[in-house]
């Protein structure tokens, strides 16, 4: 890790930054990060406690003039989405994030940089730190899981807390003000097939579709990035239906919340197709990369010839597979008809597998609409069961619905535009904040959503404006001091 991020302004933000980064935390294993903040809220003597699904909260009294103010939640999820790029020797199981300073931003070394939710968690420890700034009693809640089911948010039960303002701080655009946000559902296919001998007239080739830009299911799937796993699908239902070519495993995309960035498949043609084959690939990526020369310039596909592999797909299956694949929905579904820019409803196809004998396809469907989330859910269902595969519907969790007279919004919005001489952008937003599940359990709870600019989460190109760092910072304290009269 580059020491220069401990020089960077505010110190107290970075600082806490690189002492959490060095923490191995993905998702789904925060037992080590969940230690750091046990530790952490203990050497400074406040109240510290690990709720029964790992949640982390420390409270902080307020400081002296500021016990009549009503008492706040601040809230930042722990875990981190883990992707790399495939070159990238590194692993989030043992090692630190390796971040790089590069001009005004911050970024990883061929890694997730972890700013989402790794700022927020930050800013958050910089304040229960400090000895100087003032604040109301402060409770700070540290979730979990965010990332791969919200699991953390889902499992805090009423009670604990007794703030009446939650300040969540994992926006990444530093202009807006978040009011409420999409909920979402996991459609997971699965289905088993037979296996046939490959034949000897065939030879073996593995395809790699690379290069994409990936990034955030949520925040960055109206921007038109390509998606590995129906490019793949296209090349090979163009193969198959061309020369024959038979599938043999196939390994897309990572986790649900990440637009798929490469996908690899094993296959075999026909020995006296190769030159057609050859061609016809090349033709086809050709036009796949001018359609998105513009949004995905470092798109390639490999074709490599390989050794033949044994066995390949049950042609009934792959011929049903390949035209579901194409068939679902994948992107923007419908645009919000009250919220102008905003996604209502979506779906990304993040993960598919083929591999002895059997498939999973996964994706990821967001709506801020509960009728329009289960509509696009149960579209999928219906494309995945006509091929004969069971298909699972888990992990809903509920949108955040907008309360545009809150207390808590009228002060943000005075504040930005006092600090800034504009106004911010109030919005809602096309990702799964914790603050509709966290609502849940309190009702009465007032929540706003806002953070810095982070670029790029949830793929290698992660990034966060060291600019905006100091102004997010400027801005939470401005906030801290403002917080209404109990």
């Amino acid at each position: 890790m580059s020491q220069d991020i401990r020089e960077l302004e505010p110190k107290a933000v970075w600082n806490k930054f690189a002492d959490l980064n060095a923490v191995p935390r993905p998702s789904k294993k925060e037992e080590r990060v969940i230690a750091f903040m046990k530790d952490f809220g203990a050497a400074l003597n406040f109240e510290t406690i690990e709720d029964e699904v790992g949640n982390v909260i420390i409270k902080k009294p307020a400081t002296a003039g500021m016990e009549d103010r009503k008492a706040i939640v601040m809230q930042s999820h722990l875990d981190m989405v883990h992707q790399k790029n495939s070159d990238t020797d590194f692993d989030f199981l043992t090692q630190g994030i390796e971040m790089i300073v590069d001009g005004d931003w911050v970024k990883a070394n061929g890694t997730t940089l972890g700013a989402d939710n790794g700022l927020g968690v930050a800013t958050i420890m910089a304040i229960l730190e400090s000895t100087d700034i003032p604040h109301p009693a402060i409770e700070a809640l540290f979730t979990i899981d965010e990332e791969t089911g919200m699991t953390g948010a889902m499992g805090l039960k009423g009670g604990l807390l007794k703030g009446e303002i939650l300040l969540n701080l994992d926006t990444e655009d530093d202009d807006e003000i978040g009011v409420g946000c999409a909920g979402g559902i996991d459609v997971t296919a699965v289905g088993t097939y037979n296996e046939e001998p490959t034949p000897e007239t065939k030879i073996g080739y593995s395809i790699e579709v690379k290069g994409l830009q990936g990034g955030h299911s949520g925040m960055d799937i109206h921007k038109g990035f390509g998606n590995a796993n129906k490019i793949m699908n296209r090349l090979l239902f163009d193969a198959f239906e061309n020369f024959g070519l038979r599938i043999s495993e196939i390994d897309g995309g990572s986790l649900r919340n990440a637009i798929p960035r490469e996908s690899k498949a094993i296959v075999s043609i026909d020995l006296v197709q190769e030159d057609a084959f050859k061609y016809e690939m090349g033709m086809q990526v050709e036009s796949i990369q001018t359609e998105l020369k513009t949004l995905e310039p470092d798109l390639t596909v490999e074709f490599t010839k390989i050794d033949t592999p044994k066995v390949m797909m049950d042609l009934g299956v792959q011929e049903g597979l390949t035209r579901a694949i194409y068939a679902a929905w994948n992107g923007v579904y419908r645009m919000s008809p009250d919220i102008p820019e905003l996604v209502e409803t979506s779906n990304n196809i993040a993960r598919v597998i083929i591999k002895g004998g059997n498939v999973k396809i996964g994706c990821l469907t967001r709506s801020s609409v509960e009728s329009s989330k289960m509509d696009l859910a149960m579209m999928l269902r219906a494309t995945f069961e006509l091929i004969g595969c069971e298909v699972e519907l888990s992990g809903d969790y509920p949108g955040w619905e907008p309360d545009m007279d809150s207390s808590i919004l009228k002060v943000l919005r005075s504040l930005y535009e006092k600090l800034y001489n504009e106004k911010p952008h109030v919005a809602a937003c096309h990702a799964g904040l914790e603050c509709g599940l966290l609502g849940t359990n309190y009702p009465d709870m007032e929540m706003i959503s806002f953070g810095p600019n982070i670029r790029g989460a949830h793929s290698p190109d992660e990034r966060a404006q060291i600019s905006s760092v100091q102004k997010f910072w400027v801005f939470v304290l401005e906030i801290l001091k403002e917080i209404p009269k109990a």
